[in-house]
C-alpha cells in the first residue's frame, strides 16, 4: 500500500511533514515482525512538493497457520496455498494497527495543525477482494460517501485468456481530501470489509475495536450495518455490540436526520455527538480554559478532542465506571504515549457527586451530557462538589432539551432519550436550576443552544457557561 501527499501550488504544504505525521524516518527501510510475517515500511519519493510512504506486507503463509491467535487448518491444503499473501485483507489491517498505530490518533508533536486537518491524499492498493455482494461496487459505496474519489480496476482472471472474464480481484486508488488518521482507520476498518473475512478469531474486543476507530466517520455512514456485519464476521451479537457502542449516546439523533429540519452553513451534516463537543471545546477557548477536567468522561470521545488540540495544556478525564475508564485509556492509547504525555492527560476514578480534592485548581469542568444522569436527590451533591468543592473559574454543562424530542419520529411520546436518564430539562426548567446554582455559588450563567435549532421547541441540546468573574 502506498500513501501520497502531494503539496499544491500555493498550499503551503511541505509534503515531507508525511514522514513526521506516520512516525516513519523516510531515509530508511523500517521492519517490523508481526504475528502472520513482516512489515516494512520506506519511502519510494520524499521531497517538498511529493512524498510517498509504502507499507509492504510480507506474509509467511505457514506461520498463519500455525499462529495460535489466527484461524487455520494446518492438514488443510488451501490453509497453505491462498492469496493471502498478494491481497490487501485483514492482515494489512494488522500491520497498520501496529506499525501505524500512533499515526492513527490524530496528533502530532512537529505538525499539530497538519494533524488535524485535511490533506490531499492517494492512496493505492495493487490488490484487494471484493467477495459477494456489490462486488465491484463495494469499494464505491464503502468509501465514497467518506470523501473519498474511488477509481477500482478489476484484474483479469487470466491475462492470457482474457475470454475468462474478470477475478474477484482489483486495483484500488483512493483520492481525496481526508484527515490522515481517518484515512489509515478507514483502511483498517474497511479493508476486511471488503474482503468479507477476518483471518483471526473475532470477540468482544473486536466489537469494542470498531466502534473505536469508527468514532468520527462509521457513525452516520449509510452502510454501517453492512460494515459492522462483515467486520466482526456476521456474528450477530458482535454486530448488536457495536451497535450499541456506536450508539453509545442512544439517543434517536440519527434516525431523525432525514426528517429533522436540516442545518446549513457549519453545521450542515455534523452529527449532533460532534458538534456538542465542537461547541463545548470553543467555548473553553473563548474563556481561555487551558486545564479541563472531564466530569463524567465516559468512553472518552470528548478527551479525544481535547487531546488532539495544544490549546490545552493539562486534561483529566473522571468517571464513576472503571470500565468507562478503561474504554477511554484504549481510545486514548495511553499505554504508548511518552511520560509527559501522560502526564498532560490522565484517568481518574471519581464521581460526580462526591468532592473530591484531586480536581481542584482546574480553569474549566465539563459535565458534558451528565447531569440527566443523577438523580434528583443528588444534584444538590453534584453542585457542591463542582461548584463548592472544584470552584474552576468556568463550568460548562450541556444536557438534552426535552422540548425537542417530539422532532424524534421513532422515540414514543414521553420517552426520555436513554434508558438511564433520570429526567430531561425542558429549556425553563434548566435555565431555573442553573440560575439558582449561579447565585448560591457566586458565578454568572448563560445559556446556548447545541445543533440545528427550530423556531417552536429550540435546539437538541442546551448548554450553561458559568463563569466566576476574578475578585
Amino acid at each position: 500500500m502506498t500513501i501520497t501527499l502531494e503539496s499544491a501550488p500555493g498550499s503551503g504544504i511541505d509534503a515531507t511533514a508525511l514522514s513526521h505525521l506516520l512516525r516513519k524516518h523516510p531515509a530508511k527501510v523500517q521492519s517490523f515482525d508481526l504475528p502472520v510475517g513482516q512489515a516494512h515500511v520506506f519511502y519510494p519519493e520524499c521531497t517538498a512538493q511529493r512524498t510517498t510512504a509504502a507499507l509492504l506486507m510480507e506474509v509467511d503463509p505457514v506461520g498463519l497457520v500455525r499462529s495460535k491467535r489466527f484461524r487455520g487448518d494446518a492438514g488443510a491444503l488451501d490453509y497453505y496455498v491462498n492469496d493471502r499473501p498478494y491481497v490487501a485483507s485483514s492482515l494489512m489491517s494488522v500491520a497498520l494497527g501496529k506499525v501505524l498505530r500512533s499515526a492513527m490518533t490524530g496528533t502530532s508533536e512537529s505538525y499539530p495543525q497538519l494533524a488535524a486537518a485535511p490533506l490531499p491524499l492517494r492512496i493505492e492498493l495493487p490488490a484487494v477482494s471484493s467477495r459477494g455482494l456489490a462486488g465491484r461496487d463495494l469499494a464505491k459505496r464503502l468509501f465514497a460517501p467518506l470523501g473519498w474519489n474511488v477509481e477500482q480496476t478489476p484484474i483479469a482472471l487470466d491475462e492470457q485468456y482474457p475470454a475468462w472474464g474478470e477475478s474477484q480481484y482489483s486495483s484500488l486508488v483512493l483520492s481525496g481530501e481526508v484527515r490522515l488518521d481517518l484515512a489509515l482507520r478507514q483502511l483498517y476498518v474497511l479493508l476486511p470489509v471488503l474482503d468479507d473475512s477476518k483471518h483471526y478469531w473475532v470477540n468482544d474486543d473486536e466489537a469494542e475495536k470498531l466502534a473505536r476507530q469508527g468514532e468520527g466517520w462509521l457513525e452516520d455512514h449509510p452502510d454501517r450495518e453492512l460494515i459492522a456485519r462483515r467486520y466482526l464476521a456476521h456474528q450477530k451479537d458482535l454486530v448488536a455490540l457495536a451497535e450499541s457502542r456506536m450508539d453509545a449516546a442512544a439517543s434517536p439523533e440519527s434516525a431523525a436526520r432525514a426528517s429533522a429540519p436540516e442545518p446549513t452553513g457549519n453545521d450542515a451534516r455534523v452529527p449532533l455527538r460532534v458538534q456538542r463537543a465542537v461547541d463545548v471545546i470553543a467555548a473553553l477557548k473563548e474563556h481561555g480554559a487551558h486545564r479541563v477536567v472531564d466530569l463524567g468522561c465516559g468512553p472518552g470521545a470528548l478527551l479525544r478532542r481535547l487531546q488532539a488540540d495544544p490549546f490545552f495544556t493539562r486534561i483529566v478525564g473522571t468517571d464513576v465506571s472503571a470500565r468507562s475508564l478503561e474504554q477511554a485509556a484504549a481510545a486514548l492509547r495511553l499505554d504508548e504515549r511518552s511520560d509527559e504525555q501522560r502526564e498532560r492527560l490522565s484517568l481518574l476514578h471519581s464521581s460526580a457527586v462526591y468532592r473530591d480534592a484531586r480536581l481542584s485548581g482546574y480553569d474549566a469542568v465539563v459535565l458534558m451530557e451528565v447531569i440527566e444522569h443523577v438523580d434528583a436527590t443528588r444534584l444538590p451533591a453534584l453542585q457542591d462538589a463542582v461548584f463548592a468543592a472544584a470552584a474552576p473559574r468556568v463550568v460548562l454543562m450541556t444536557t438534552p432539551n426535552v422540548e425537542y424530542n417530539g422532532k424524534y419520529p421513532d422515540l414514543g411520546h414521553g420517552s426520555l432519550r436513554h434508558d438511564d436518564h433520570r429526567f430531561e430539562w425542558t429549556r425553563a426548567e434548566f435555565q431555573a436550576w442553573a440560575r439558582a446554582a449561579a447565585a448560591e455559588f457566586g458565578y454568572t450563567v448563560d445559556f446556548r443552544g447545541i445543533g440545528p435549532a427550530d423556531s417552536a421547541v429550540g435546539a437538541p441540546t442546551q448548554m450553561a457557561v458559568f463563569r466566576k468573574d476574578a475578585a
